[in-house]
């Protein structure tokens, strides 16, 4: 085959970048150069890999199989040059997550800040859909991996624990039950009610948990995605029940969260990816941070329970 690295390197850049004039200027060389390497390329493989109009660039369906290769072989090269250099914390790379719309806002956001700080020049690119998506996107390998609340039981995919959450009322601060230090679904259903679709995972958590309670809270609204339900409880439309991962922290000027009861109702999330499949340099480095991170706040939290001042025992009553 009459073809090199370099042309490997310039196909995946275009292939991501859809664009001749970025992807030469992303390998650092001019565009005529950039023409001629995918040129050699294709008459090497004897396939068009690209179509090409003045105005845009597009993968054929030859292309798109041939660019997911490259990719793993690129990985794979990375991968083993990493382990001969040693320089995992300066490289440059791209992770793909797939994640439950839930753990984004505040939870995913916050550890990909941290990552970044560890790693800037790693690309993260982010795939939020529900929880069956998720779990697809995973399983056809079109992300490195993925955060999710199912997946512990599929025969092709390997399922990591990061923590067990517990679904919590979320409201307005200036809200009657802001005051409150726990609220039962009983109580809950007395306000206006908003809810996840019933396409939603966390739908189906909540409706399997409630099945046999008398009285459970009806939706006056509904929305497909937790952060959208969050936005109309912001706009005073009622309150709701969420993962407490999809609350902010306690210094926001709008929401509260308190522990919902009666019953209690938890979600286990974990990291997910294919069985069998190693991840890229830059994905297992991501990967291993959150098991870490997650450790790291764990064992923070063991220390604050522990330090917590104990109420005194009420005396008993002199006979």
């Amino acid at each position: 085959m009459n073809f090199d690295l370099n042309d490997l390197l310039a196909f995946r850049a275009v292939a991501e970048l859809n664009s001749f004039r970025r992807a030469a200027e992303a390998v650092h060389i001019s565009q005529p150069a950039f023409s001629r390497r995918i040129d050699k390329l294709e008459e090497a493989l004897g396939v068009r890999l690209l179509d090409r109009t003045t105005r845009r660039v597009s993968l054929t369906a030859v292309g798109r199989d041939f660019a997911r290769k490259v990719q793993q072989i690129l990985d794979d090269l990375d991968s083993t040059l990493l382990g001969i250099r040693g320089v995992a914390a300066t490289r440059m790379g791209e992770v793909t997550i797939a994640c439950v719309p839930s753990t984004v806002y505040y939870y995913l956001s916050r550890v990909i800040q941290r990552y970044r700080e560890a790693y800037p020049k790693v690309r993260v690119r982010v795939l939020d859909a529900s929880a069956n998506d998720v779990l697809d996107t995973v399983s056809r390998g079109e992300a490195d991996f993925g955060i999710n609340f199912i997946g512990g039981n599929e025969p092709d995919i390997d399922f990591t624990p990061l923590v067990e959450e517990r679904f919590v009322a979320a409201c307005r601060r200036d809200h009657p039950l802001a005051r409150k230090r726990r609220v039962t679904w009983q109580e809950l259903a007395e306000h206006d009610f908003i809810a996840v679709s019933q396409r939603s995972g966390n739908r189906l958590l909540m409706d399997q948990a409630l099945a046999r309670m008398p009285g459970r809270p009806q939706a006056l609204y509904e929305a497909q995605h937790v952060t959208t339900l969050l936005g109309l409880v912001e706009a005073g439309l009622g309150v709701a029940a969420v993962p407490s991962m999809a609350m902010p922290g306690q210094d926001h000027p709008l929401l509260v969260s308190i522990p919902l009861e009666e019953p209690v109702v938890t979600r286990h999330v974990g990291l997910i990816r294919r069985r069998g499949r190693s991840l890229s340099p830059a994905a297992q480095q991501m990967f291993d941070f959150f098991a870490e991170l997650e450790d790291a706040e764990g064992a923070a939290r063991a220390r604050r329970k522990r330090s917590a001042p104990r109420k005194a025992a009420t005396p008993k009553a002199q006979t």
